[in-house]
């Protein structure tokens, strides 16, 4: 087989959340989202294939001495470098094989123009969801079949060489997961009850607002709680959110994201141990899953943080989310002390795929020890491309839970042409309702999606999205950010 890629463009929708979204130095309230489309030629015949993301601020450089103008213009550069090399790129004889050029060269490429990993990472994995999307509809194949049976020619062993012997379909789960359960995302400046919202800041759209209502509306039983940097803020934030949870919630269980507030291990520790000396919250920790990223990527992985990490015997389970910034990274992290790491396709199908084989691997080969662990984590994912591609490629890895907060920060796809929407509806009745206004809206029933038409769709997607009424790059322009 020979792929290679002819043609690459962008298109642009400007976007308004519904309500701010505060996540570690940055609350977000608009934000861009790029659909690229791309030209592949497989074996000399020619398809298109998509993919799509939020440009969100400060999440992929987290660095607080730059504007979201500037973030934006680097975030373009490694997205069009990603593009001008894969279109470079000779045939190569497997999806896998283009991204292993690719993903070789803009590394190289990013570590010379000094730009940090992760970022870097998200240009390619543009380049690779669409490539994804074009072979899975060239060969009509779904994303879960094309990886049990290995037509995207997966080699585990070039990522993590103790798995050269295996194939994912030896490691993985034999089947998709067609429902999942939602973990909900609880906000920095989330209104937590129906009294926290004054009539200044009431969104009077139809939908949930408060978690209490969210909780009621959704039957949700799985939570995300961010934490901020100072213990005494966190600690009566974590009061209210325990308790209303609680009040409202049958059930429960709960992940900690601390959003790499945290510089060393010590501050982490000394709030870890105020939350378990307290009744209220001590109490509530019996349900945690795993604490994400509290530490800041320029030392979660030091040989300092591994040192202090591994001396703390009764640590919780931590993950890492933004230091996973790399092929291999996990390997580096679970030897440092960590307990796992997350999965979101904007850090690479590919590099997610190896992790979780990693994982199930050590986890068979171990099993009288503390499991390891995978998460699913969000970028305020939408559709009508980047959300359902998400949950194709976490379904297939099996994870049961997944952080899905897009359906409540932005009201469903409503600023979407309508073209898009009625697509999105009709092609993904499960996955989607109809709003009293017509507009598509995740449809959570009992804290669960339903995912039946995205495992059965090329790559999580059943249409090509109409993007004549979107903006392309050549007509679009970031300086009103």
């Amino acid at each position: 087989m020979a792929i290679s890629v002819s043609n690459v463009e962008f298109f642009f929708r400007d976007l308004h959340l519904r309500t701010p979204f505060r996540y570690g130095i940055v609350t977000m309230t608009r934000v861009p989202h790029m659909i690229v489309r791309l030209s592949v030629e497989i074996d000399g015949r020619p398809q298109v294939g998509f993919s799509a993301d939020q440009l969100p601020p400060k999440w992929f450089t987290k660095n607080p001495a730059t504007s979201f103008h500037d973030d934006l213009a680097e975030l373009l550069e490694v997205t069009r470098h990603a593009a001008d090399l894969a279109r470079a790129l000779t045939p190569q004889p497997t999806v896998f094989a283009l991204w292993r050029e690719l993903n070789t060269a803009q590394r190289a490429w990013a570590k010379e123009r000094g730009f940090p990993p992760l970022l870097a990472g998200f240009g390619v994995s543009l380049m690779e969801r669409a490539v994804i999307d074009a072979f899975c509809r060239a060969t009509g194949q779904c994303f879960a079949a094309a990886v049990r049976q290995n037509s995207l020619g997966v080699d585990l062993g070039a990522v993590y060489p103790e798995l050269a012997a295996a194939v994912p379909a030896e490691i993985l789960p034999p089947q998709a997961l067609r429902s999942v359960i939602v973990r909900h995302t609880v906000g920095l400046t989330d209104p937590l009850a129906d009294e926290d919202i004054d009539e200044a800041h009431q969104v009077d759209d139809g939908l949930p607002q408060s978690l209490e209502e969210f909780i009621r509306v959704h039957g949700l039983t799985h939570f995300k709680i961010k934490l901020g940097g100072d213990l005494e803020e966190s600690r009566a934030r974590m009061h209210r959110v325990v308790e209303v949870i609680r009040e409202n919630a049958t059930r429960c269980a709960f992940s900690l994201d601390g959003n790499e507030n945290y510089h060393s291990v010590a501050p982490f520790r000394e709030l870890w141990e105020a939350f378990l000396a307290d009744p209220i919250i001590g109490e509530f920790l019996e349900n945690l899953l795993w604490v994400e990223q509290p530490f800041h990527r320029d030392i979660a992985l030091s040989a300092q943080t591994a040192e202090e990490l591994r001396a703390w015997k009764e640590r919780p389970p931590f993950i890492i989310d933004e230091s996973d910034s790399g092929t291999g990274v996990l390997a580096e992290a679970l030897a440092a002390g960590y307990s796992g790491t997350s999965h979101k396709n904007c850090k690479g199908v590919f590099n997610g795929l190896a992790n979780a084989c990693l994982i199930a691997h050590r986890n068979r080969a171990n099993p009288s020890a503390p499991p390891l662990l995978l998460s699913s984590e969000d970028l305020t994912n939408l559709g009508p491309l980047s959300l359902p591609q998400d949950i194709a490629v976490a379904a297939t890895l099996g994870i049961t839970n997944m952080e899905r907060n897009g359906h409540h920060y932005f009201a469903g796809l409503s600023e979407f042409p309508p073209e898009i929407q009625r697509e999105a509806l009709l092609k993904h009745d499960d996955l989607y309702a109809r709003h009293a206004d017509g507009f598509p809206m995740v449809r959570i029933g009992e804290g669960r999606i339903q995912i039946g038409s995205v495992i059965d769709a090329p790559f999580g997607v059943n249409f090509e999205p109409d993007v004549r009424s979107l903006t392309p790059l050549a007509k679009w322009s970031y300086d009103c950010y």
